[in-house]
């Protein structure tokens, strides 16, 4: 003898064919917040791990080059931050050097190449930063929206009550079943992007400690001509020992 499948009334379908815009609606807003977490997340993820490789691999290989010109190129890739302060760096020198006539003194070499330095190491930290304030909106609203879709589904239930003039199981069990299922997906939401803001957060650090000691190295290079070479695994204390003042 076979058993029979009942279907579930009070499931997520049966709340969406059955529930208002206002129920649809937040379930709308949820499922974008959560979407938007995981791609976030995602992206972000791989993003960092390219960054981790590049500022590796420029410790290595942009202090081997026997000049400026070579350990450019070795620097690969458009979007390699690492080359783009090399580069920033170079073109300031060399500008310093072909306007300084007309500078007459009034901006000294370490000001001009510390600015430069400064303005595309801005730029690449902001970068790492894209899409981070999502995260963390979606981690502190999700929630709430989510409430608010549970206020609604009691409001149901409440009206559903009084309708029937009794509080049968069988009249508020669909509205109680659409408060509980839009809890649930607001938790759904908030929880994964709080893990993976502070997660995210966590590696920017690591890279950013790459990135500002590579400019505090690749200063004192420009500005002196000899390599510091403290290596990777110093980036954050020496950096901040040898760096110049105005470069930090």
């Amino acid at each position: 003898m076979s058993e029979q499948v009942v279907s579930n009334p009070y499931g997520l379908v049966p709340m969406l064919q059955n529930g208002d815009i206002v129920t649809r609606s937040v379930f709308t807003i949820l499922v974008i917040m959560s979407v938007l977490t995981w791609f976030i997340m995602i992206t972000k993820f791989f993003d960092q791990r390219r960054l981790r490789r590049q500022g590796r691999e420029a410790q290595k290989d942009f202090w081997a080059a026997s000049n400026l010109n070579e350990a450019c190129s070795k620097l690969k890739g458009d979007s390699n931050p690492y080359r783009a302060l090399a580069e920033a760096g170079k073109a300031a020198v060399e500008h310093h050097e072909s306007t300084k006539s007309k500078l007459a003194g009034a901006i000294d070499a370490n000001e001009w190449i510390t600015q430069a330095l400064q303005r595309t190491a801005d730029m690449i930290i902001g970068k790492m930063q894209s899409g981070m304030s999502v995260l963390a909106s979606v981690g502190s609203t999700a929630p709430f929206v989510g409430l608010f879709g549970t206020v609604w589904g009691i409001y149901h239930a409440l009206i559903a009550i009084s309708l029937a003039g009794q509080a049968s199981i069988d009249k508020v069990a669909g509205p109680v079943g659409e408060a509980l299922i839009m809890t649930a997906l607001g938790l759904f939401a908030a929880v994964p992007a709080v893990l993976g803001y502070n997660m995210l957060l966590r590696r920017n650090r690591v890279i950013q400690e790459y990135v500002t000691h590579f400019t505090h190295e690749l200063h004192a290079y420009l500005l002196s001509g000899v390599k510091l070479n403290l290596g990777a695994d110093k980036a954050p204390a020496a950096a901040k020992q040898t760096a110049p003042a105005g470069a930090r």
